[in-house]
């Protein structure tokens, strides 16, 4: 079973290799780790990586969402053992791009493909002394290497599903890494339940460390002046990570704006020709975040996001929200809005995300899957103050009770350091 997944990571190498030549993202996975062991060779021969008795934590997310998950946990941790270095690694270059300057890790790097010789290489050069690996980042030949080293490994905020290969008849060989696991943190009492089914008793819900995050961000929000003029005295809807299915129904809804709600739409795609289109649509009542000021900000009537990283901001500045991607493979973050009190509407793929459907169930969030659903449960949750206090307040409750995971978390870690 290892010769068969070995085969599969090498055939994947090569595929990406041939992808680049007419993918933007394959092409950063391999520019990102070209010259990679020249590089990481000249680091960890200098100070303070080389420091005899040094102490390092390795961190690994897949990407962008995992690493939020992942921040608070990084974040706490290094507070509580300063004397560790921390070392990030992404797999996507949609993670590794946007944080690779992240100043909560002493050192970030891309995840070399998962090969039985990357992984020595790697693991040896590196020598951590224990390692996260944060929800579904199962890379087996390196954890079967860890394991062999028995060097202390962690999996954080996991869900796990049924359908998952760990349950099935094949899955022996990862059951057994599973098994090899230090640690493994759960969101809920179901993923404990299927692993131990399975004979996996190295488990603990903890809950899950996404909640922790949003409720820091906004308790203490960073101020985007423009937002900040644009929703003064206004209703607002921010429109987050949105992909062209569910920008149809929010264009429906600017065009039947009963209540002079204004729009920030920060879409998923911000490549210039997506921007274009979505300022053509918006026409004269539109205006580019990148290319407007405070006062100017002031005359419009949709402000148009064309830049990354300020989401989980721009909800302070909204009213309600609507959470993209549920026409697709599915939401994107609705913890991020629901952590500043919004209404969160959402496309009809929410299924296998806990939160949303915990949160439609008491009342936070609703299911939209046509533009007319769209139109009028937006403008019944405007008409009636009372009801848009009572179900801002249902979203912040929810996500302030499901704070603490990092703290369970950090008390079980703390014994393996």
């Amino acid at each position: 079973m290892q010769q068969l997944y070995t085969f599969l990571i090498a055939f994947f190498g090569l595929s990406i290799r041939v992808a680049a030549v007419f993918d933007k993202k394959a092409a950063l996975w391999i520019k990102g780790r070209r010259r990679y062991w020249t590089t990481l060779g000249k680091i960890f021969g200098t100070l303070p990586f080389n420091q005899p008795g040094r102490k390092l934590a390795w961190f690994h997310c897949a990407s962008l969402g995992e690493f939020e998950q992942g921040r608070p946990i990084i974040e706490a941790f290094k507070k509580q053992h300063p004397e560790y270095l921390i070392l990030l690694t992404f797999y996507s270059p949609s993670g590794y791009e946007v944080r690779k300057a992240y100043t909560g890790a002493d050192l970030t790097l891309y995840l070399p493909l998962d090969t039985p010789s990357n992984v020595r290489r790697f693991v040896d050069t590196v020598k951590p002394n224990i390692v996260f690996y944060v929800k579904y980042e199962f890379w087996f030949n390196f954890l079967s290497y860890l394991q062999s080293k028995k060097i202390p490994t962690v999996v954080v905020s996991a869900v796990f599903r049924p359908e998952q290969h760990f349950f099935k008849g094949y899955g022996e060989w990862p059951r057994k890494i599973l098994k090899g696991f230090t640690k493994i943190f759960v969101q809920n009492e179901y993923s404990k339940e299927l692993l131990q089914f399975i004979g996996i008793e190295n488990v603990e819900v903890s809950g899950d460390t996404r909640f922790d995050r949003v409720a820091a961000v906004a308790a203490n929000p960073n101020a985007i002046e423009i937002a900040k003029a644009f929703s003064l005295n206004h209703s607002v809807m921010v429109a987050g990570s949105t992909w062209p299915a569910d920008e149809d129904l929010i264009f429906k809804l600017i065009y039947q704006n009963k209540y002079k709600l204004r729009f920030i739409i920060a879409p998923h795609e911000i490549s210039p020709d997506h921007i274009d289109s979505l300022m053509q649509r918006g026409g004269k009542t539109a205006v580019r975040f990148s290319q407007t000021n405070s006062e100017d900000v002031k005359n419009a009537e949709i402000l148009i996001i064309d830049s990354i990283g300020l989401l989980s901001h721009l909800y302070q500045y909204g009213t309600i929200a609507y959470v993209g991607g549920g026409f697709g493979a599915g939401i994107h973050n609705i913890l991020e809005a629901a952590a500043f009190g919004l209404p969160v509407f959402l496309g009809p793929n929410y299924h296998k995300f806990i939160e949303a459907r915990k949160l439609i169930e008491l009342g936070g969030a609703f299911e939209v899957t046509k533009p007319d659903e769209l139109i009028k449960k937006t403008n019944k949750l405007l008409s009636d103050n009372t009801k848009l206090f009572q179900t801002s307040a249902i979203s912040k409750n929810y996500v302030l009770n499901g704070c603490g995971a990092t703290e369970i978390i950090l008390k079980r870690v703390n014994e393996m350091v």
